[in-house]
């Protein structure tokens, strides 16, 4: 099942205007995405993710709720770093 994930905008490039870039945070896993759906988005903020690209932005209550219900789930392994 594929699934939009939370995750917090830690810093946006946008050497390329027209598909601006994010480094965002999702619960301490790093990821590059793509923001050219959501180009107001600002660093700091959350948004919704869905392969690589963030879909819309939401505020930090909801992006928890969001986070700790997937967790219960388990749908965030694809997220964890490999071990070792």
């Amino acid at each position: 099942m594929c699934l939009a994930v939370p995750g917090k905008i830690l810093s946006i490039s946008t050497e390329d205007p027209v598909m601006p870039m994010a480094r965002v945070s999702f619960g301490g896993i790093v990821k590059e995405v793509n923001l050219a759906y959501v180009p107001t988005a600002k660093i700091g903020e959350y948004v919704i993710v869905h392969v690589g690209f963030a879909l819309s932005t939401l505020d930090e209550a909801e992006a928890g709720r969001v986070f700790k219900y997937l967790e219960s789930m388990g749908e965030l392994a694809e997220l964890e770093e490999p071990s070792a």
